[in-house]
């Protein structure tokens, strides 16, 4: 085995400890979402067991994140993301600003209108409105909200979101795990 691949295969140990570590998950918990033993995952962060695919493929659908970023493959050179639009029902259009699944979802979406239909789920969510106006269902409440407008919130909320009108509406919507919430930071 060359240098640097040895490099990389010991590299992916610690690197599934911190992530582990900085999700704030036990390796029981762990071992739960991902159907591999505790003791695999042990031996594995402590870098006595030699990662293979069938360990890190699981690893990497448990935590949320694209292989590379487990085994710290090397850049492509290339960090454009190349967008691809989905059409979805009624008109609407989902576009992923995000490459690989991970802890922060980034769309730009246009909606198309429809009939409310309020759901729950888990994560945290925040819109933005890019343009025309927004209609928020959130519980009890329900706001307009205009380019420029935000809105944050815990999925677990019955909620709905579309165009306030018959025009339809430009946002960008992220979502993130329960839990996870936008930290702003002003000069």
């Amino acid at each position: 085995m060359d240098a640097e691949l040895a490099q990389i295969l010991n590299g992916i140990g610690p690197r599934l400890r911190a992530l582990r570590r900085d999700r704030g998950l036990t390796l029981a918990a762990l071992a739960r979402d991902s159907g591999i033993s505790v003791s695999t995952l042990s031996r594995l962060e402590s870098g006595i067991r030699r990662p293979t695919l069938d360990l890190i493929i699981p690893l990497a659908r448990a935590h949320r994140v694209a292989l590379d970023q487990l085994v710290a493959a090397p850049a492509t050179g290339d960090p454009r993301v190349h967008l691809r639009p989905h059409r979805k029902d009624h008109g609407s259009v989902l576009v992923p600003l995000t490459q690989y699944p991970g802890r922060v979802q980034v769309f730009k979406q246009v909606l198309a209108p429809r009939e409310p239909k309020l759901v729950t789920h888990a994560g945290y969510e925040w819109l933005y409105v890019l343009a025309g106006e927004l209609r928020l269902i959130l519980g009890g409440s329900d706001t307009t909200l205009r380019p420029g407008d935000v809105a944050e919130f815990d999925t677990a909320e019955p909620h709905w979101f579309g165009p306030a009108g018959n025009t339809a509406v430009e946002i960008l919507h992220l979502f993130g795990p329960h839990g996870d919430q936008a930290v702003v930071r002003t000069g």
